[in-house]
C-alpha cells in the first residue's frame, strides 16, 4: 500500500492481456461463474479498449484473484454506478468491483472486503480558467458522477462554503469530465487516477493545487489538492461471509507472492 504516494498514471494499458468483457473461460474453475458488477467506463480501473476488449487495474486484479488464485471462473456484468448496491443486494451479480470506496454508509449495506487500493478526491480544472485555489470554486458549477464518493466530497464542499456551490451529476464520469472542457462546469470532482488519466490525455486540464486532507493525516500528500483519504474494497452481500473470506485470502496471497505489484505497475507511477 505504501507505493501509492504521489499517484499518477502511466495510461498504459495491457493490450497483450487480451482480457475480453465476459472472462468465464478460465480453466481449472470449479462451481458458479463468479458475477462482478463493474461502472465501465471509468479508466484505469476497467475500461474497454479500441477492438471491444476490457481490461484496466480492477479487471486485471480480478483475474489475480478469482482465476489465478482461487481457480474460478468470472465475468464482469456493466451496470450503473448510482444504483450498483441495490443490483448487488438484487442478486444481479456476485460481487461489486468498480473502485468503491470503504465507508460506513455503504457498510451498512453491504460488506468489503480488505482494502486494495488508497485514493484521494481531487479537482480537476481547465489549465487556463480562472480557477487557481479551492476559494475559486465557490458561486460555481462542479461537476460529479451520480453515486460516489466524489459527489459526497463535492457535498461536504459545498457545505463548507455556505451552500455556495452548484453539483451537476452525471450517470458517468466521462459525461462530466466532457462539461468540464465544454466549460458547462468549472471543476470535476473525482478520483485522483482515473482524473490523471484523463489529464496525460488532455493538455487543457490540470488538478487544482493545494494543501487538504492528504497532509491533515500526516501522509505524504500528492503534489495538488487533495479533498479526501479514501480506501477502494470489493463489496459482497452482507450473508456471503465465507466468500469474503476466501477472497481475502486471495488478495492477501497477490500482496505477498508479487503479483499486486506487478499489475500496480502497469497502471501507476510512484
Amino acid at each position: 500500500m505504501d507505493r501509492r504516494n504521489y499517484l499518477k498514471t502511466s495510461g498504459a494499458a495491457i493490450a497483450g492481456m487480451g482480457l475480453a468483457g465476459c472472462l468465464g473461460s478460465l480453466t481449472g474453475g470449479s462451481g458458479e461463474t463468479i458475477t462482478i458488477g463493474s461502472d465501465i467506463p471509468y479508466k484505469p480501473f476497467e475500461y474497454r479498449e479500441a477492438d471491444g476488449d476490457l481490461t484496466g487495474f480492477d479487471v486485471e486484479i480480478a483475474e489475480a484473484v478469482f482465476g489465478d488464485e482461487m481457480g474460478r471462473d468470472y465475468e464482469f456484468k456493466q451496470t450503473s454506478f448510482d444504483g450498483i448496491i441495490n443490483s448487488l443486494n438484487n442478486g444481479n451479480f456476485r460481487v461489486i468491483m468498480s473502485a468503491m470506496t470503504i465507508n460506513d454508509e455503504r457498510a451498512q449495506e453491504v460488506d468489503f472486503s480488505d482494502p486494495y487500493f488508497t485514493a484521494y478526491q481531487t479537482v480537476l480544472v481547465l489549465k487556463d480558467g480562472n480557477i487557481s485555489a479551492k476559494e475559486d470554486l465557490k458561486g460555481k458549477n462542479v461537476g460529479v458522477q451520480k453515486g460516489t464518493t466524489g459527489e459526497a466530497a463535492a457535498e461536504q464542499l459545498k457545505e463548507e462554503f455556505g451552500g455556495d456551490l452548484t453539483l451537476k451529476s452525471y450517470d458517468q464520469i466521462t459525461g462530466a469530465f466532457d462539461a468540464l472542457t465544454n466549460n458547462q462546469v468549472s471543476a470535476v470532482i473525482n478520483d485522483n487516477t482515473v482524473s490523471a488519466e484523463f489529464a496525460n490525455e488532455n493538455d487543457a486540464v490540470v488538478f487544482l493545487e493545494g494543501d487538504g486532507a492528504a497532509v491533515e493525516a500526516g501522509q505524504e500528500a500528492p503534489p495538488y489538492l487533495t479533498l479526501t483519504v479514501e480506501n477502494y474494497g470489493i463489496a459482497f452481500r452482507q450473508d456471503d461471509d465465507d466468500f469474503r473470506s476466501e477472497v481475502n485470502d486471495a488478495i492477501a496471497a497477490i500482496k505477498e507472492n508479487g503479483t499486486y505489484d506487478d499489475i500496480y505497475s502497469n497502471y501507476f507511477q510512484g
